[in-house]
């Protein structure tokens, strides 16, 4: 693990007894801080007294006597709908809050560094879609490549449980908005944006605070490079706010659909290729449609974030686009499960919102769409012009019907149980359709998950092709 420092000898309070909130607590115990924990759980409370915390109530006005920090997990609200009680009691006790994206900033280098031949890095990738597909394909690549790597944030383990840096190491973290939101120190070496639509607006208070989280890794952490995707305007404002002029190259601009000849350094993708262009002429070209494990333009995007990275790391073109086919693909993303009878069964319960599951829609043809949860602010008017390659929907959620209402043009089955879509997409599939799960909302009328809404899927579709 990262064993945190600043705080030995200081006491130093955890909110939020998760994955991250305990890894958290033990790196704080590592570097020689006094740990108190809470958590709103009476069960979460009970297993970290078991293993040995010190559980006290952060409710209660005399648990900030003494406290020098509060470091709070990411799920839980700091300012918007309304603080968190203990956090509004921590401004209240003039006690700081960071989280654990803040502390590992603060704690990674270490003096052993001076001793390696290759200083480690750290890539940080947020955006609205696509970050755990591009710090994957990134984290792959890499170790395709020979480059020592990890993997961690909002995908893989928490960012202190990882060990301590090797010569040459990167580090590739994920990040939400809610982890970059909050954060006291921001400070990669490269940070990616791959693309901006509208999410966690409640958690935000609008599309304004959401993008200002993401822009603070930018703004506030300085990376030595950025890798900007600017098929929206959030992006290109971003990467005009750090270019110093037209020839500046320590941002790379990407696009999934433009070109970009005029950028002093661009990755882009169309028709299926992807371009690396550099002060004024094409350094490399790979046909991106015949790697299996990234279908359709949003994955051709992922990969001109990946690859972009990876260039700026100091790889060469023919070793990425070796590691590109080798790519697995991630669960629950553009995932295929099986097939049967001519028809192919496509997971990609990840696309949660509407912007994900258009560019799901229109990554294949012939699809028999199974849709549906728990609805996201805005409905579902941004998916209407992206719909013309589905023969029928089949609606999925609590309020199957209300969303089943609002596909218009769309021929729409209310089957409400994923079990029941499933069975009835196959039945009136044909040789050549694809049942593709891309539900367009949050799981949790449902499931407590995204995943666990896949693995339902996955579990139906293998009862139909095994």
């Amino acid at each position: 693990m990262i064993a945190v420092k600043g705080y030995e000898g200081h006491k130093v309070a955890v909110l939020g007894l998760g994955r991250s909130g305990r890894a958290t607590a033990k790196a704080l115990l590592a570097g020689g801080a006094e740990v108190i924990v809470w958590d709103d759980g009476a069960p979460a409370r009970e297993a970290a007294e078991a293993d040995g915390f010190l559980v006290q109530d952060l409710t209660r006005a005399d648990a900030w006597d003494g406290v020098r920090l509060l470091v709070t997990s990411p799920g839980i609200a700091h300012l918007y709908p309304k603080p968190h009680p203990v956090i509004a009691a921590a401004w209240a006790a003039f006690v700081p809050v960071d989280n654990d994206i803040g502390l590992f900033f603060r704690s990674y280098a270490d003096r052993e560094w001076d001793d390696f031949d290759i200083r480690p890095r750290v890539v940080t990738v947020t955006g609205s879609n696509g970050k755990s597909t591009t710090s994957a394909l990134l984290h792959h690549i890499l170790e395709e490549c020979g480059r020592p790597a990890q993997l961690a944030g909002n995908i893989g383990r928490g960012v202190l449980d990882l060990p301590p840096a090797r010569d040459g190491e990167v580090v590739v973290l994920e990040l939400s908005s809610y982890q970059t939101d909050l954060a006291r120190a921001l400070t990669p070496d490269i940070a990616v944006l791959t693309n901006m639509s509208p999410d966690h607006l409640d958690r935000h208070a609008g599309m304004g605070g959401y993008f200002a989280a993401k822009r603070r890794l930018f703004a506030e952490g300085g990376p030595d490079r950025a890798v900007i995707g600017v098929d929206e305007n959030e992006g290109r404002y971003l990467a005009n706010q750090l270019i110093e002029g037209p020839g500046d190259d320590r941002v790379i601009f990407t696009s999934s659909g433009q070109k970009l000849e005029s950028a002093a350094w661009s990755v882009f993708a169309r028709k299926g290729f992807l371009t690396e262009w550099r002060k004024g002429r094409q350094i490399a070209s790979i046909d991106l449609r015949q790697v299996v494990g990234l279908p359709g333009a949003h994955n051709h995007q992922n990969a001109c974030n990946a690859y972009a990275v990876a260039r700026s790391l100091g790889l060469g073109p023919k070793a990425i686009e070796a590691a590109l086919h080798s790519y697995p693909g991630l669960p629950h993303r553009s995932q295929r499960i099986g097939e049967k009878d001519g028809v192919i069964f496509v997971n990609d319960s990840k696309a949660t919102n509407v912007d994900s599951a258009a560019k799901a829609l229109q990554a294949f043809q012939n699809i028999r769409w199974i849709c549906g949860g728990l609805e996201k602010e805005g409905g579902l008017g941004g998916l209407l012009p992206h719909v013309g390659s589905v023969k029928k929907a089949y609606v999925i959620g609590r309020d199957a019907p209300h969303f089943a209402l609002q596909l218009t043009g769309v021929e729409a089955e209310i089957c409400t149980t994923m079990g029941q879509a499933v069975a009835q997409a196959f039945a009136d599939a044909e040789p050549g359709d694809i049942v593709l799960l891309a539900p367009a909302a949050a799981s949790f009328d449902q499931y407590d998950s995204f995943e666990r809404r896949g693995e339902d899927f996955i579990r139906y579709v293998q009862n139909i092709t095994s």
